[in-house]
């Protein structure tokens, strides 16, 4: 019973939802779900040690989110230290990324990727500074992040990663690239018109598929990241980048909107995966299992106000990474670690060690 509660995160073990998935495995047992395939997640330099100390048994990869630019070429480092990340990855045996977005006051610029990609001097300072920070940091590559692309710069943007490549290659190092969900050469929205997946494809080491955010903070409620929506887009991106190269995006985190929603106004709170399955079962809430979605929901009422919550369970994420394997795709990186979710990095594959003890302290 202590393995139970301890791997699903169960605060009151008296008290289960209706409905919840458990995850049910041996001492010393683990899923092994995602063996022989590429698994990494994304943190901030300001995660808890003990919660990044919980996923990084089962990671290969930590992309430490993130490094910015100047529109002079200047690197800019995270506001919060990342060298005990790349210090701490490397003691877990799994190699840190250092993550470059255009971040300009606090939001996404495509300004700063237009002028980096129609300026060669400029490109070439940042690519000298990124392979001098990934020396100096211990870091093992760079993973290129930058969103809302302008359709103007969509060639010139993958050009600028391919010379990238071309630079970190020599010295040992590897380039990876976000893009953001896309179906069609033809699709059409700010996040992916100036996102060519072909030649994005080959420009750069892999691929990385941000397949998640259909659910989110201002839109209408549903799966975060709904099966056939990511299916979709895993169907298009084999289509035109070699499927080795491909590692699909699994969120970890859910959302909880209270209701009505009315566009504009209803905001939605992230919640944690863990932490969605405890509010369904102090609320006496059922949990339901969308077929289509592949993903957990329920709603419960509180203070008076109606609510509905989707996140991710043991099913919603074996779903995900049984795509990886029918599609072969290179592996999976989490967006992102910030939050617990055990029973996940038991299911690919960590050991995780102490749990009895540790619980005999807390008196559980």
């Amino acid at each position: 019973m202590w393995k139970i509660v301890y791997d699903n995160q169960i605060e009151n073990r008296d008290r289960i939802a209706q409905g919840q998935a458990l995850l049910l495995l041996q001492a010393g047992e683990n899923g092994g779900l995602a063996e022989g395939k590429e698994t990494g997640g994304y943190a901030y330099p300001f995660i808890e040690p003990a919660v990044l100390g919980q996923a990084l048994p089962s990671l290969r990869k930590l992309l430490v989110f993130s490094w910015g630019f100047t529109f002079e070429g200047t690197l800019v480092p995270p506001p919060q230290d990342d060298l005990w990340m790349t210090e701490t990855a490397r003691k877990q045996g799994a190699e840190p990324i250092l993550v470059l977005t255009p971040f300009s006051g606090g939001a996404f610029n495509n300004q700063l990727v237009k002028v980096l990609v129609e300026n060669e001097m400029l490109q070439d300072k940042v690519t000298d500074e990124l392979l001098a920070a990934v020396s100096d940091r211990g870091y093992a590559g760079v993973n290129i992040d930058f969103e809302y692309v302008l359709p103007e710069s969509r060639v010139r943007y993958a050009e600028f990663i391919g010379k990238l490549r071309t630079k970190m290659n020599r010295n040992g190092y590897r380039v990876s690239v976000a893009v953001a969900p896309k179906i069609s050469d033809s699709q059409k929205g700010l996040l992916v018109e100036g996102i060519d997946y072909a030649l994005l494809g080959e420009n750069a080491d892999a691929v990385f598929l941000m397949t998640y955010e259909w659910g989110y903070t201002y839109g209408p409620p549903m799966a975060v990241a709904p099966l056939d929506k990511v299916r979709e887009v895993v169907e298009y991106a084999v289509s035109r980048i070699p499927a080795g190269k491909l590692i699909l995006g699994i969120p970890n985190y859910g959302y909880d909107w209270p209701l009505p929603y009315e566009k504009g106004i209803t905001r939605a709170r992230t919640v944690g995966n863990a932490e969605a399955a405890g509010i369904a079962a102090e609320n006496g809430a059922v949990i339901e299992y969308a077929r289509m979605s592949q993903a957990p929901w329920f709603t419960y009422k509180k203070s008076g106000i109606e609510h509905v919550v989707w996140f991710e369970d043991p099913r919603s994420v074996e779903a995900k990474w049984n795509l990886v394997k029918e599609y072969e795709l290179a592996g999976a990186w989490y967006w992102n670690l910030m939050r617990i979710f055990r029973a996940n990095w038991l299911m690919m594959g960590s050991e995780q060690t102490g749990e009895k003890d540790g619980l005999e302290k807390q008196g559980i």
